[in-house]
């Protein structure tokens, strides 16, 4: 490609294709993903509960979001007299539903944003 072909369109098509060697012109960005492996996923039928709670009241959404909190509620600094003797990192990162428990919060403080044009600032 040369100075003259190059357009917003024709970089943006480049930037989103990759082509390897051996595929040919017949390969597309899709083969690039690894094939899914079916794998036990004990924690599915709860993740699948959560993602479809389905957000209906402003009492809902209020409960919500005073039940999940914004920011991980374990991560720490142990200060003694004043100085810092560790840091306790956030575990929420370790939760199998962490994902979809902010998720299910982000989508009550929209609730109370959008549809009841409440002011969401304290829960954040």
């Amino acid at each position: 490609m040369n100075t003259s072909e190059c357009t917003s369109e024709n970089l943006a098509l480049v930037s989103w294709t990759w082509f390897s060697p051996n595929q040919g012109s017949e390969g597309t960005a899709s083969s690039l993903r690894p094939p899914a492996k079916a794998k036990f996923d004990p924690w599915q039928p709860i993740r699948q509960w959560l993602e479809q709670v389905e957000i209906a009241t402003p009492d809902l959404a209020h409960r919500l979001c005073q039940l999940i909190p914004a920011q991980c509620p374990f991560e720490r600094d142990v200060k003694l007299f004043g100085r810092t003797l560790f840091h306790i990192p956030p575990m929420c990162k370790l939760n199998p539903l962490y994902e979809e428990v902010v998720g299910l919060r982000f989508r009550a403080l929209c609730y109370l944003a959008d549809k009841c044009g409440e002011d969401v600032t304290r829960y954040c």
